[in-house]
């Protein structure tokens, strides 16, 4: 069989061209990051590989959210433009079925064919996971970061409420910023939480956009908060002062998921 390619970028659309969504969940461990990349392996990479398997057809799946090498997902989302008639049921398990067992697809369906994944998105968010016990579960060690002393969430919580709305976030990212560092960010929750019987601290953070390491240095800053090293007071001054030196450390990708993508209705997205 000929392959044919089909990116789901604003290609043109045929009459016989359909939209397909999915919710993607994985493991980032192992992975180069969620963006296809010559000679390493990523998320994309295999998603395509499998539809490939499947179908004989190259697709360019399209990702709502671009996760790095390590970070995890439990609700990133991807489309595709394609040609296939088989059932959304039928893509769902044999996908699932293709894939490796890092990455599986809990969720499909057929949004309007213009659809685009990362453009219709509304709002992202991502939970990074902190295991401050006595003693570190060794069933959190790939998807939390292990800290040395008992947080206190409560101040952590009240602080990072200053980084909730529309701000400049320049102090927050790494490297020379490309284009604009206002983003609006719509809530941040510090919160004691049980993993499998374990007591952990999460932060979550949703907002309708990040710059890039945002939320890991967001964590590394209200890090500095739950040991008491920094107050409110004084991560408000690191935001309106927008130097990255002042901020916390770089927080390791593993604790770190994208967990969910929200768009408008018009995406015809079922209920999860």
């Amino acid at each position: 069989m000929v392959p044919r390619w089909r990116s789901s970028n604003f290609c043109k659309l045929g009459e016989m061209d359909r939209c397909i969504a999915f919710q993607i969940a994985y493991d980032g461990t192992d992975f180069a990051g969620s963006q296809l990349q010559p000679g390493v392996r990523t998320v994309q990479g295999v998603l395509e590989q499998s539809w490939w398997r499947l179908h004989a057809e190259h697709v360019r799946v399209t990702l709502a959210g671009r996760t790095d090498a390590g970070v995890h997902a439990s609700g990133q989302v991807g489309n595709v433009t394609t040609t296939s008639e088989r059932t959304l049921e039928t893509i769902l398990r044999a996908m699932n079925a293709l894939l490796p067992p890092d990455v599986s697809i809990p969720q499909i369906w057929e949004p309007p064919r213009d659809f685009h994944a990362r453009f219709w998105a509304e709002h992202r968010t991502y939970e990074y996971v902190l295991d401050d016990a006595p003693v570190a579960s060794p069933f959190l060690r790939r998807t939390a970061l292990a800290v040395s002393r008992t947080l206190d969430v409560e101040a952590m919580h009240e602080a990072s409420q200053v980084l909730v709305g529309t701000h400049d976030y320049a102090a927050f990212t790494l490297g020379v910023p490309v284009g604009p560092t206002v983003r609006s960010c719509v809530s941040v929750e510090c919160q004691r939480r049980l993993i499998g019987g374990h007591s952990v601290a999460v932060v979550r953070i949703t907002a309708s956009g990040f710059l890039r390491n945002m939320v890991r240095i967001v964590v590394g800053t209200l890090l500095l908060v739950g040991v008491g090293s920094l107050t409110a007071e004084g991560l408000k001054a690191i935001l309106d002062g927008r130097n990255r030196q002042k901020a916390g450390n770089l927080a390791p990708a593993h604790g770190l998921t994208l967990v969910s993508v929200t768009y408008p209705r018009s995406a015809l997205r079922p209920l999860e």
